[in-house]
């Protein structure tokens, strides 16, 4: 039987909520004011990073509590992770109100300083992956059928996504600190599909392997199932690096 569930684990599926409602606004935003959709200043950033950073807040607390982890130590992860998510959208969607660009903008000292918030925040979101996926290794994660394997192979992929989004601000900012001003806000376009296709993977495939344990399915088939899905998953993922290493 699964514990019952903490306040921590409450206040991070609200503060997940919140921020995909956010999204969701914002996608009403555009379609009144209209406006690019794509490029450095849209309405497109507050929408995308809204929605991933609720799923991805929702997931991570959900899929952590089968991680062989101290209650203190995760409640503590779980909250910075949360106000760390909360930072980043909050200062994304700042900086589309103020219609400029989010992200490698370097234009004023009030700008460069939002940009580099954004980007010690993108630090602090790899160090606590980082320390969920390697407890995911250290210990087997509990759960039905499938679910340990789910989620170590979400948690894998995942650190992709990581590196993955750390190398597009890492280009990004010695583009801008250079006066390359314009090539900083195109050059992470090669790298977006990996980043999105992998950061999702640990919500997808535990998802599976939970919906999978509500079946009748013998154990034996719902283990081949989550395999065949995580072959799936890296076969997407390599096509995606595979598009980078082409178009970077």
């Amino acid at each position: 039987m699964k514990p019952h569930v903490r306040p921590a684990e409450c206040l991070c599926h609200v503060i997940g909520a919140v921020l995909i409602l956010s999204g969701l606004v914002h996608l009403v935003v555009f379609a009144v004011d209209g406006g690019p959709w794509y490029g450095p200043v849209s309405w497109r950033k507050p929408v995308t990073f809204g929605l991933s950073f609720g799923a991805t807040l929702i997931a991570i607390t959900w899929v952590t509590s089968y991680l062989r982890i101290g209650a203190r130590l995760r409640t503590v992860l779980l909250v910075v992770f949360a106000a760390d998510c909360v930072v980043e959208v909050g200062g994304i969607t700042l900086q589309a109100w103020r219609r400029v660009p989010s992200h490698l903008d370097m234009e004023t000292p009030f700008d460069t300083a939002v940009s580099m918030m954004l980007a010690v925040g993108g630090g602090v979101l790899v160090v606590l992956l980082t320390v969920f996926a390697v407890t995911s290794f250290r210990h087997r994660p509990t759960g039905p059928t499938g679910m340990a394997l789910a989620v170590r192979s979400g948690f894998a992929i995942m650190l992709v996504a990581l590196a993955s989004g750390a190398a597009m601000i890492a280009r990004g900012v010695v583009l801008a600190r250079t006066g390359h001003q314009e090539a900083a806000y195109h050059s992470t376009a090669p790298l977006k599909p990996l980043h999105g296709v992998s950061l999702h993977a640990v919500l997808v495939l535990p998802a599976l392997a939970w919906l999978l344990s509500r079946t009748s399915w013998s154990e034996a088939v719902r283990l081949r199932v989550v395999k065949v899905a995580v072959g799936c998953y890296v076969v997407a993922v390599a096509g995606a690096g595979v598009w980078a290493v082409l178009t970077y």
